[in-house]
């Protein structure tokens, strides 16, 4: 987040205890506090970043349960992911689980018609790739400042298209 917001990016961080959310359920209208606070974030995102641990190769239920929400945003004027740009970043201990979660994060978010950077971190455990929250590697670093770049990137993309999409239309009504 901080490679992004030296980038000139806004950010917000969803973890830990915020995503200590009831399972989805699709028939229920009642969402917790911390179930509202990720929709709304979502909705107000241009792009943003699903970093996730690998387990027996594929991505945490955690994880999958928190993009589970974004179901709310079905009938959204912009829905699910819709022209977002969405970084991924995985770890597994070990690199066999990195390719299969990191293929299954990406299938997840093109279901939800966003768009995937290019680039994804995958960042194998057993070399420690953080000590107190920091990367312990320019490799590491690399890693994540190429997707937190390609984020931001496509996000103002994304968003000149936008601005220019809305001026033709009020030139058109004029």
């Amino acid at each position: 987040l901080s490679l992004a917001a030296g980038l000139g990016a806004s950010t917000e961080l969803i973890s830990g205890p915020l995503l200590d959310l009831p399972f989805y359920d699709p028939a229920s209208d009642h969402r917790s506090p911390s179930a509202l606070r990720l929709v709304q974030a979502l909705r107000r995102a241009d792009g943003f970043v699903v970093s996730t641990p690998s387990y027996h190769g594929g991505m945490s239920g955690v994880i999958k349960n928190a993009i589970d929400y974004a179901e709310d945003m079905r009938t959204d004027a912009r829905p699910y992911f819709d022209g977002r740009a969405v970084g991924i970043v995985v770890t597994a201990h070990g690199a066999q689980a990195l390719g299969t979660t990191l293929s299954g994060v990406r299938s997840i978010v093109h279901a939800l018609r966003g768009w995937p950077t290019p680039y994804a971190a995958c960042l194998n455990a057993q070399s420690r790739p953080f000590e107190n929250g920091r990367p312990t590697s320019a490799d590491v670093e690399e890693q994540l400042a190429t997707v937190a770049a390609q984020v931001v990137r496509f996000a103002r993309a994304q968003m000149a298209v936008a601005a220019e999409e809305a001026q033709e239309v009020a030139a058109a009504r004029v």
